[in-house]
């Protein structure tokens, strides 16, 4: 497995962490769960476009809205 970061709402991030005390399981088994359920099953289909052209200067990953914005 491999380590990733993921930024939530704070009322999100309280939401899951209720949810994993109710469960007894892990908030990052639950995301895993979630992210298998909708997005990795088979014939899903993905509401976002994959950016392919390179980015502005000055934006960063931090800034990943950033990337559609018109130049």
């Amino acid at each position: 497995m491999t380590k990733t970061q993921i930024y939530f709402r704070p009322e999100e991030l309280r939401a899951l962490h209720r949810l994993a005390r109710q469960t007894k399981r892990p908030v990052a088994e639950l995301v895993r769960e979630a992210v298998r359920a909708i997005w990795l099953r088979p014939g899903a289909s993905w509401p976002v476009a994959l950016w392919t052209k390179p980015l502005r200067k000055g934006v960063s990953s931090a800034d990943h809205d950033a990337a559609f914005d018109e130049a």
